[in-house]
């Protein structure tokens, strides 16, 4: 999809300023492509427990604590990651309750945010899973 949005993004360039005739809803393409690509790779992101992290004071507790911190770090990324996907699927169903479409090439916006819902859920799932895997193992 990265491919595709490069692609896309230098055909309307080459568009605009060879030809003078850039591509109609670019823009709107390349937004949508953007957030799916964001959405899609939370799930793996969750998975493989590859979330940017600080841990300033967390590398300074004992190594026994770590598991139980990494789990309750866990629990609370999964709850917030729950909130926000169940309040995108609400969002996305009053956007598919009034139709809303991108400007140009009237494309429906709700179907990218049901993506984005299942993929936050999906994400919390995994989240979920990769601690409990993770206590386990320790």
């Amino acid at each position: 999809m990265l491919l595709a949005m490069m692609g896309l993004t230098v055909a309307d360039v080459l568009g605009r300023y060879l030809l003078g005739a850039p591509i109609t809803g670019a823009t709107e393409l390349t937004e949508m492509m953007l957030a799916a690509v964001i959405f899609l790779g939370l799930p793996a992101v969750s998975l493989d427990r590859d979330h940017v992290t600080v841990d300033i004071v967390t590398e300074h507790l004992p190594a026994r604590l770590q598991p139980w911190r990494e789990l309750l770090a866990a629990l609370v990324s999964a709850a917030m990651l729950s909130v926000v996907g169940w309040r995108i699927w609400v969002y996305a169903g009053q956007i598919a309750g009034y139709g809303g479409a991108t400007n140009s090439l009237r494309l429906p916006i709700a179907p990218l945010g049901y993506l984005a819902a299942a993929c936050c859920a999906l994400g919390a799932v995994f989240t979920l899973y990769a601690a409990l895997r993770g206590l386990r193992r320790k």
